[in-house]
């Protein structure tokens, strides 16, 4: 993944430990990777630094002699405010950066590390905490193919990638696939809910629309089948399957409520940014 190269973890937290167990779960070495956390030394970090795995408090735990070939910012956006420049001397020293930083653009890194400096920004969602999820990238002009390669493997770690044209494209990817968890969660908890207010009790109700989503998105990851061959394979001519989706695709079923969601989170994905 980065063959004798080094990597600096910033931030190790759901999203940062998710990543760092898919890349020694693929095979880098341990001693490659160090992380900066306030709980560098929490117990939960253990298993990490038995692999190998420097953890320290401080960017200036690392010491002056330390220069990472790539930086991955895993951090909540108040967070590097007022520490991103600290990490100029890494660029300066030509490391990678890689952000998962929601709301930082490519021009926020640039302005802080140099406009030379190689900056990748990504946008991952919470299942790649299961190895599920889905990351957009998008690289400033510096990146070199061989870069963008190992960028790619670093966040295949967790599940599927693709790259943007443009890094306007993720206002749209966040409306999508950033938020979109929370969509399909709450959609498990109305299906749930309109159980009971059918006469099922909670815990039946919940089980049934908790078990009935995540089984429909495994079979629809596993199928070859499009969305919409799968929605025609369940669905018997005039029968229940069809009643419900005469309501779901009603002109103001589903579709245009989702649009309108995606478009929202969009809107606000800008603002942020």
């Amino acid at each position: 993944m980065l063959n004798n190269g080094t990597l600096l973890l910033v931030g190790c937290g759901k999203m940062g430990g998710a990543m760092l167990q898919g890349w020694l779960d693929r095979g880098l070495k341990g001693s490659q990777v160090s992380i900066i956390d306030p709980s560098a030394q929490a117990d939960y970090m253990r298993p990490f630094a038995e692999q190998g795995v420097r953890a320290v408090e401080t960017l200036t735990d690392l010491g002056n002699s330390f220069h990472p070939d790539y930086v991955l910012f895993a951090v909540k956006p108040q967070m590097i405010e007022g520490a991103i420049a600290d990490y100029q001397s890494y660029a300066k020293h030509g490391a990678v950066f890689l952000s998962v930083i929601a709301g930082k653009t490519i021009s926020f890194f640039e302005e802080h590390l140099g406009a030379e400096t190689a900056i990748v920004r990504t946008m991952p969602n919470t299942p790649a905490a299961v190895s599920r999820g889905m990351t957009v990238l998008y690289g400033n002009q510096n990146v070199s193919k061989e870069q963008a390669s190992v960028c790619e493997e670093l966040m295949a770690a967790v599940g599927e990638i693709a790259w943007l044209d443009s890094e306007d494209q993720i206002d749209a990817v966040t409306g999508v696939s950033g938020s979109g968890p929370a969509y399909i969660f709450y959609l498990s908890e109305c299906l749930a809910q309109a159980g009971v207010d059918a006469g099922l009790s909670k815990e039946l109700a919940r089980k049934l629309a908790d078990t009935t989503v995540s089984g429909a998105g495994e079979l629809l990851r596993l199928s070859d089948d499009s969305p919409s061959q799968l929605r025609i394979n369940v669905t018997s001519p005039n029968g229940t399957t069809q009643a419900a989706l005469e309501v779901l695709m009603a002109d103001d079923g589903l579709q245009p409520v989702m649009s309108k969601a995606v478009a929202a989170a969009a809107r606000r994905s800008e603002e942020l940014s």
